[in-house]
Protein backbone atom coordinates (compact mmCIF):
# COMPACT_ATOMS: atom_id res chain seq x y z
CA UNK A 1 0.00 0.00 0.00
CA UNK A 2 1.74 3.47 -1.28
CA UNK A 3 -0.06 6.96 -1.27
CA UNK A 4 -0.01 8.26 -4.71
CA UNK A 5 2.91 10.89 -3.99
CA UNK A 6 5.33 7.99 -3.08
CA UNK A 7 4.43 6.01 -6.19
CA UNK A 8 5.13 9.26 -8.89
CA UNK A 9 8.76 10.27 -6.61
CA UNK A 10 9.37 6.82 -6.62
CA UNK A 11 9.32 5.83 -10.17
CA UNK A 12 10.01 8.77 -11.77
CA UNK A 13 6.67 9.62 -13.29
CA UNK A 14 5.41 12.86 -14.07
CA UNK A 15 2.47 14.92 -12.55
CA UNK A 16 -0.31 16.71 -14.76
CA UNK A 17 -2.93 16.36 -11.54
CA UNK A 18 -2.31 14.93 -7.81
CA UNK A 19 -5.78 16.45 -6.48
CA UNK A 20 -4.83 13.98 -3.20
CA UNK A 21 -1.50 13.00 -2.95
CA UNK A 22 -1.84 11.14 0.02
CA UNK A 23 -4.57 9.21 -1.48
CA UNK A 24 -3.95 5.23 -1.34
CA UNK A 25 -3.14 3.01 -4.21
CA UNK A 26 -3.77 -0.76 -3.26
CA UNK A 27 -3.56 -2.38 -6.79
CA UNK A 28 -2.97 -1.22 -10.87
CA UNK A 29 -5.37 -2.43 -13.56
CA UNK A 30 -3.82 -2.60 -16.76
CA UNK A 31 -6.08 -1.83 -20.36
CA UNK A 32 -7.34 0.29 -22.97
CA UNK A 33 -10.81 -1.45 -23.41
CA UNK A 34 -12.72 1.40 -20.84
CA UNK A 35 -16.03 -1.31 -20.75
CA UNK A 36 -13.29 -3.74 -19.59
CA UNK A 37 -12.11 -1.54 -16.91
CA UNK A 38 -15.81 -1.07 -16.01
CA UNK A 39 -16.08 -4.30 -15.83
CA UNK A 40 -12.96 -5.74 -13.94
CA UNK A 41 -11.13 -3.05 -12.26
CA UNK A 42 -10.87 -2.59 -8.73
CA UNK A 43 -11.32 0.34 -5.94
CA UNK A 44 -9.00 2.51 -5.27
CA UNK A 45 -6.26 0.94 -7.74
CA UNK A 46 -4.19 2.96 -10.53
CA UNK A 47 -5.45 2.75 -13.97
CA UNK A 48 -2.80 2.10 -16.89
CA UNK A 49 -3.36 3.15 -20.31
CA UNK A 50 -2.46 5.08 -23.38
CA UNK A 51 -6.17 6.70 -23.65
CA UNK A 52 -5.72 10.29 -22.68
CA UNK A 53 -9.21 11.64 -22.67
CA UNK A 54 -11.98 12.62 -20.53
CA UNK A 55 -13.97 9.54 -20.62
CA UNK A 56 -11.22 7.43 -19.39
CA UNK A 57 -11.54 9.44 -16.27
CA UNK A 58 -15.37 9.32 -16.11
CA UNK A 59 -14.74 5.31 -15.87
CA UNK A 60 -12.36 5.53 -12.93
CA UNK A 61 -14.53 7.85 -11.01
CA UNK A 62 -16.91 5.46 -11.89
CA UNK A 63 -15.18 3.03 -10.09
CA UNK A 64 -13.34 4.45 -7.22
CA UNK A 65 -9.85 4.60 -8.89
CA UNK A 66 -7.28 7.00 -7.38
CA UNK A 67 -4.88 7.76 -10.35
CA UNK A 68 -4.77 6.92 -14.29
CA UNK A 69 -0.94 6.57 -15.40
CA UNK A 70 -0.87 7.62 -19.18
CA UNK A 71 1.75 5.45 -20.92
CA UNK A 72 4.05 5.82 -23.99
CA UNK A 73 4.49 9.43 -23.37
CA UNK A 74 1.25 10.62 -23.81
CA UNK A 75 -0.43 13.69 -22.63
CA UNK A 76 -4.07 14.41 -21.11
CA UNK A 77 -6.27 17.15 -22.95
CA UNK A 78 -6.97 19.88 -21.02
CA UNK A 79 -10.81 18.78 -21.00
CA UNK A 80 -9.32 15.48 -19.20
CA UNK A 81 -7.16 17.75 -16.17
CA UNK A 82 -10.36 19.71 -15.69
CA UNK A 83 -12.01 16.60 -14.96
CA UNK A 84 -9.75 14.32 -13.44
CA UNK A 85 -9.37 17.67 -10.80
CA UNK A 86 -13.20 17.53 -10.05
CA UNK A 87 -13.01 14.00 -9.64
CA UNK A 88 -9.92 14.18 -7.27
CA UNK A 89 -8.07 11.84 -9.54
CA UNK A 90 -4.29 12.27 -10.05
CA UNK A 91 -3.07 11.94 -13.47
CA UNK A 92 0.68 10.72 -13.83
CA UNK A 93 2.66 10.70 -16.95
CA UNK A 94 6.03 8.22 -18.82
CA UNK A 95 7.12 7.57 -21.60
CA UNK A 96 7.25 3.57 -20.80
CA UNK A 97 5.10 1.36 -22.03
CA UNK A 98 2.37 -0.42 -20.80
CA UNK A 99 4.21 -3.45 -19.47
CA UNK A 100 7.09 -1.98 -18.07
CA UNK A 101 4.66 0.50 -15.65
CA UNK A 102 2.37 -2.63 -15.05
CA UNK A 103 5.50 -4.26 -13.75
CA UNK A 104 6.99 -1.23 -11.78
CA UNK A 105 4.16 -0.90 -10.08
CA UNK A 106 3.31 -3.68 -8.76
CA UNK A 107 6.74 -4.27 -7.13
CA UNK A 108 6.40 -0.80 -5.50
CA UNK A 109 2.87 -2.27 -4.25
CA UNK A 110 4.68 -5.88 -2.98
CA UNK A 111 2.66 -7.57 -5.61
CA UNK A 112 5.53 -9.65 -7.26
Amino acid sequence: MKNIEEIRSTLGYDAFTIPEPSAVILDGYTSDLLSDVMGNASEESALITIQAHKNTVAVASLIGMKAIILCNGRTPSGDMIEAAERESIAILGTAENQFTVSYRLAQVLGKV
